[in-house]
């Protein structure tokens, strides 16, 4: 069951918590570009079913124009690093404060356009015990620094003190897998401690079920089996923080060609909620 709760900047928030009287581990749990839309909400409740609390941030609060048109995809807001930062502060400072929720053991993970978020705040500060980035994060764009995003991917992972997990789709024509093998690269050199998956045949977008026309079932189970896993060993688990990990798991076509991958067009008359 979903609790929205206003935060003082006026953002809003869904909690789902577990069915326990004990604090339990959280995980913020970031929204694509349409903002915080029904499926969104469905993952912090699933986290919440696999006993970590969920909270759902509204990233877009600032935005004063029609959230239908961004819910929609027909307008686009721009995640601002400075803004993201200030948003993921007061989130981790309201679950901090929360009786049911285990204040030194909070991930972040971020899905589509908020899959650079968490790298973002892992590099900038050190209360955030892991992060994830699913179907997003590193995408060529997160490479190539601009005004309201000054910090490329690459200075980031200099920075980061925590575990980090990455899910992308083989087929994601949005993510080439030179960007996947460049993190690997860059987090190697720079000796921090990864998960990276590739899962084949998942298109972007391939969690959502709520946009049938990309989602895989089989890699779905596949990939919220691997988040969890992570998220348990990760949040106050069994995760050796004295070493560097590096785990690399990857299915793709020996001739994959990124040039051939496509979007999946949205079926007449979908509308998301």
């Amino acid at each position: 069951m979903l609790t929205e709760i206003v935060l003082a900047s006026g953002m809003r928030v869904w909690v789902a918590r577990p069915d326990t009287a004990e604090p339990r581990p959280a995980v913020i749990a970031m929204h694509e570009r349409y903002g915080p839309i029904q499926h969104n909400k469905d993952l912090v409740e699933w986290l919440a079913a696999d006993g970590f609390v969920g909270c759902l941030p509204d990233m877009h609060h600032r935005y004063k124009g029609d959230r239908d048109l961004v819910t929609q995809a027909e307008v686009r807001v721009t995640l601002k690093d400075e803004d993201s930062l200030a948003d993921l502060d007061e989130a981790m400072a309201f679950l901090r404060t929360q009786d049911y929720v285990i204040g030194d053991q909070i991930g972040i993970m971020g899905v589509c356009q908020s899959g650079r978020e968490p790298m973002l705040y892992a590099s900038q500060r050190s209360d955030v015990s892991a992060i994830a980035f699913i179907h997003g994060g590193v995408y060529p764009r997160e490479f190539e620094p601009v005004p309201d995003r000054p910090t490329s991917v690459s200075d980031f992972i200099l920075k980061i003190g925590c575990p980090v997990l990455g899910m992308l789709g083989e087929e994601d024509a949005l993510v080439p897998l030179e960007n996947v093998a460049r993190f690997r690269r860059e987090m190697e050199q720079a000796r921090k401690s990864y998960h990276v998956r590739v899962l084949g045949g998942a298109p972007h977008g391939w969690l959502d079920t709520t946009q049938p026309h990309l989602y895989e079932e089989r890699q779905a189970a596949d990939a919220w089996r691997t988040l969890i896993a992570f998220w348990t060993s990760t949040l106050g688990g069994d995760w050796d923080r004295s070493r560097v990990i590096w785990r690399f798991d990857a299915d793709t076509s020996p001739d994959y060609d990124f040039s051939k991958n496509e979007m999946r067009p949205r079926p007449p008359g979908f509308v998301h909620h």
